[in-house]
Formats: C-alpha cells, structure tokens, sequence
C-alpha cells in the first residue's frame, strides 16, 4: 500500500512541472481588414511568449487577375537566436495596384501564411489562413504592366514639363529672348550667333564650293564682280534657311531632313563631279546662249543665276545642322507663330553665317591669277576640292570604307599631279605633294586591312593584346538605338530607375559626326556617361515614325541630347542643342542630379 501511495505522489509530481501548450489557434489569430484608403491591413495576433518568423510570412492574392500587390510595408523585427522574429503581434501594410480600368467594388482573395515557436521549447508547423475581402477599385492606382506600360509613360512624358524645375534650357532662353527683346537687339543678337555658328563644320564644306564657284568665272574677274557673286550666295543661302526654319517652325518638319534622302545626295554629288570636270577643262558649263538672251540682254547675269542656286541648294543639302540658335527661332516659330519676327532672326544669323564666305569669295577673286600655267593649278586644286566636297556628301549614303577609298584614290591622284615623284618639282611643292601621297596611301592600306577610320587607318595594326588591354573596356560607348515612340517608350520603360540619356542624330549630320569622333570618345566622357544608360533616336531616313518621335520631342533636327532622372522626367534645362566640346560637356553632366 505505501508502495502505491509512493508511485502516486510522483506521478502527480511529474505532471505537474509539465509545460501546458497553446493549441494553434490560441497561438496564432491571424486578421485583415481594407482601410479607407482602399489598403489591406494584416495583423497577426500572437500569444503570450510566442513568436513569428520573418521570413515565414507570406502575403499573397489567391487570385491576382484584376489586381497586384503593388508594395508592403512591414513593422520592425528583432534578432531572436540568430533569426529575424517578431515578439509582438505584427501589422503589415498591403498597398493594391489595379491591373485594368476598374472603378467598383470588386471582391478579393487573400492568403496569409506564417509559422511561428514558442518559448517554452516547442514549433509549430506553418499555416495559411484565407480571407475574403471587399476593395473600392476606384480607389487605387493602374498598376505599372507590360499591357499599359506605354499608356503610363506617355502621361508621365506628357508632363514633364508641367513637372520639371523653372530652369529653361539654352533654346527655351534664345526663344524667350525673341519674346521679350527689340527687333534690333534680336537682329544683331541672331547676326553674332551666325558668326559662330561659321565656325562649326556646318559652314566649313561651304568654303571650296563657293571659292570654285568664283574661280570658275574665268578670265575678267575682277574683286568688284567676285564680292556681288558671294553676296548673292550668301543671300541665297539666308533665303534657303529662312524658308527652311520658317516651315519646320511652324509645321514641325524638317526641309533639310527631307531632302537627305539617297538620290538627292547622289544627284548633288554628281553636280559636284560635273562642277569638277569642268575645272579640270573637260568641257566648259554654261547655259545655252539663246536662254541668256531670253534672260538678260547682259550674258554676264547669267553667271548670277546660278551662284545663287548653288547657294540655295547649298543651304538645304550641305549644310544640314541645327544649333541652339536655330532651335530656339524654331520653337519661337513653333509657339507663337510669329513666321514674320523668327523668319528675321534666322535670316539675320544665316547673314552671319555668310559673312566669312564672302570674305572667302572676295579673296578668291582678288587673288585670281593671271593667265597662265598657275591658272591651271589653282583650277586643279578647286577641281580637287570640288570633289572632296561630292565624296563628304557621299559619306551619308554609302560605307566608310568605300569613302577612305574614293579619298585615297582622290589624293594619290592629286599628289602625283602636283609632283610628288618630279625631281625637278619645286621643294615646298613637292613636299605637300608627298605628305598628301603618304596619308592617301595610309588609307588605301587601311581599306585593305578593314579600316573605316579618316583618323586613323592603320589603326588594325595593333596588336591585339593592346586592344584587349584594361582600359580598352570603356573604349567606346554603347548605344540602344531606336528609330520610333514605341521603340523608345519599351526601353524608357525597361530602364526607369536609372538616369538616360537620349541623342537624336542622323548619318548626314555634320555636328554628329564631330561629336562622335570627338566629344563621344573622349575617354572621361566616356568614364562619366557609364553612369547613363544612352539611347540613340537614329532619325537618318526621315520616316514618318521618326518624324513623329522628333517632333514629340520637339527635336527639329540633330545633335540634341535629352537627358532623363530616375522618375523617367525630363530635365529640361539639360538639353543640349548641336555640338558640344569634351570639357564642355563634362561640366554639363556635372551639373545634372
């Protein structure tokens, strides 16, 4: 009997030191609940001396069809035992995002899962709880989809400017500066930015071709007649970009553009050959003498004609580039429609822009030889020009190495003519001769070898440990190249979060040219834009999508650099409008956020 008792009083004892354990769902009381604002609001409540794990919380929609989980936000948790916890009951914060355009009551599945110990030694096993809930659609934001992706961007695009700082850009100054300036002030101020512009590669193909232009006159040129001759190719050229600016300013389109097309080049090129034949005394152009007499009883205006239609032509196909200057009378153009007050200020700076040539004109008759052998030469040299001139237009149309070779063939051609292998050539001349025939010959091999740089043809000689070098990783730049909107709206939209920036060019820009040989391969450019993800708008074929793309983003012609934040804004005071020099450049992405 004492033997019972004894056996009765522990077992009671070991009973009564025996941990008593919650069942599930006195541990764990999972709830939700939609808040005004249309957010689910989870709270899972624990027990006393229970906790949760972190990251055995999951919040999921049973059926994401008609909406997303557009973000959560989560209470603070602790380090329990080397693991993230929660030790009080936490509250998480489910922000909704609509798939489509709805805007009623709309009845949602929720799942929450958690799993969670206790602290008196023991796990329990994950669980999941299902809630139903009723959500006010209309009350929520459309969510950021691949299907309206490009709806969102275009609205985000759409208001950018409404959106971006009070700081104009260089353009948006120049236009304002029409607004609010006298009519003299903007004439002499456009008339200043047309002699700078004469510095650029715009104006410079311009430079033979008015010079063999007046060389051509012949015998009998005097100063007088060579200074009215590049007068009227001047005024010819301003008439062309004030006609040309005037419609894009106003129409949204770019005459210059248009007429980059293949067989316009092909055919201006031809006149330039025909030009240079005629230098060279294959033949002598003219008009028929009967259509002069029907023009003028003075044969000698003939000769005026047709100065002034090289100039005009020479406007729109040469010399194709747009500036700051010329941007900002565009959009002056474009907001106001004040044709009459833009029209003055771009033909006050095509002024500008001609006013070196006439000096050139007028020293090309000055200096015009007297009969003889040397006239001759200088037609030679003309001639010469006449088709480098026709091979720089062919660049736009037709591959590079086709280019080095119609140069190399041009100078090798021209270096023997001038004597390059005479013993009895005078020294100086024969030291050109030869510097031209060593740099045609580099291009020549170049050709050969795959090369398709002017700068550096032998440059396929490397070796190619130099070019797999460190630092030949950031030789050169990528560009993402895009030709239209959805192109470019499918890239914006694979990128936000990052800073772009996006260059409209075209292969016969000039300013393009010089600014992918210069500006773009500058190795600290191209340190500094590894920090942009760089999209190319390639607007060459001047295609009615491309159209559209420039003029949604006012662009009336290339080189402009658009430069978009992390929020897909543009920062508008960040364009830059033509060509930009490396220092330059580098200060302007300094200044960009």
């Amino acid at each position: 009997m004492k033997k019972i008792v004894l056996l009765f009083l522990l077992a009671v004892s070991v009973f009564a030191v025996q941990p008593k354990f919650l069942m599930p769902d006195e541990a764990f009381k999972p709830s939700a609940l939609v808040n005004e604002k249309a957010q689910i609001e989870v709270k899972i409540g624990i027990a006393k001396e229970i906790y949760l794990y972190d990251d055995s919380i999951k919040l999921e929609l049973i059926d994401p069809s008609e909406f997303s989980i557009a973000s959560i936000v989560k209470p603070k948790n602790v380090d329990y035992h080397g693991d993230k916890v929660y030790l009080t009951s936490p509250t998480f914060l489910i922000n909704l995002n609509k798939i489509s355009n709805l805007s009623d009551i709309k009845t949602i599945g929720l799942k929450v899962s958690y799993q969670g110990c206790s602290n008196r030694g023991l796990c329990y096993e994950p669980y999941t709880k299902k809630f139903t809930l009723n959500i006010d659609s209309s009350k929520l934001e459309l969510a950021q989809t691949k299907e309206n992706v490009k709806k969102d961007l275009k609205n985000i695009i759409s208001q950018n400017s409404i959106n971006e700082e009070n700081e104009l850009s260089e353009t948006d100054v120049i236009a304002d500066t029409i607004k609010s300036g006298s009519i003299i002030v903007i004439l002499l101020t456009f008339l200043g930015f047309g002699l700078l512009l004469a510095l650029t590669p715009c104006v410079f193909p311009m430079i033979p071709i008015i010079s063999g232009v007046i060389i051509s006159q012949g015998e009998g040129l005097t100063t007088k007649k060579a200074l009215a001759l590049s007068i009227v190719y001047v005024l010819a050229m301003a008439v062309a970009y004030t006609i040309a600016g005037v419609l894009a300013g106003l129409f949204g389109s770019n005459l210059q553009a248009a007429l980059q097309t293949p067989w316009v080049i092909y055919s201006f090129s031809g006149v330039f050959v025909a030009l240079a034949m005629s230098m060279f005394g294959f033949y002598e152009l003219k008009l028929p003498d009967s259509l002069v007499a029907k023009v003028s009883s003075n044969s000698s205006r003939s000769g005026f004609v047709g100065v002034a239609i090289m100039g005009f032509l020479s406007a729109l196909i040469v010399g194709p580039c747009v500036a700051a200057p010329l941007a900002g009378a565009l959009v002056y153009i474009g907001q106001t429609g004040d044709a009459v007050l833009g029209g003055m200020a771009l033909f006050s700076m095509s002024i500008g822009m001609g006013l070196p040539l006439i000096v050139v004109g007028v020293s090309a008759g000055k200096f015009m030889p007297k009969p003889g052998p040397w006239m001759t030469m200088v037609s030679a040299i003309f001639g010469v020009m006449m088709l480098g001139v026709a091979i720089w237009m062919l660049e736009r149309v037709v591959d590079a190495q086709i280019i080095m070779f119609l140069y190399a063939v041009l100078g090798i051609s021209f270096s023997i003519y001038l004597g390059a292998f005479e013993s009895l050539a005078h020294i100086f001349r024969r030291s050109i001769a030869m510097v031209i025939f060593i740099y045609a010959t580099s291009l020549f091999i170049g050709v050969l070898g795959g090369s398709n740089s002017m700068l550096k043809p032998l440059s396929f000689l490397k070796s190619s440990v130099t070019v797999s070098s460190n630092n030949a990783v950031l030789s050169h730049l990528k560009f993402e190249k895009v030709t239209s909107i959805k192109e470019l709206d499918v890239v914006l939209a694979n990128n936000k979060g990052k800073k772009i920036m996006l260059d409209f060019s075209a292969a016969w820009c000039t300013a393009c040219k010089e600014l992918e040989e210069v500006t773009y391969k500058d190795k600290r450019v191209i340190a500094k834009l590894s920090e942009y993800v760089l999209v190319n708008a390639d607007v060459t074929e001047n295609s009615q999508v491309q159209k559209e793309l420039s003029k949604k983003y006012g662009v009336f012609g290339p080189p402009v650099m658009i430069f978009f934040n992390e929020d897909l804004k543009i920062q508008k005071s960040k364009t830059i409008v033509g060509f930009i020099e490396p220092d330059e450049f580098l200060k302007h992405l300094d200044g960009i956020k």
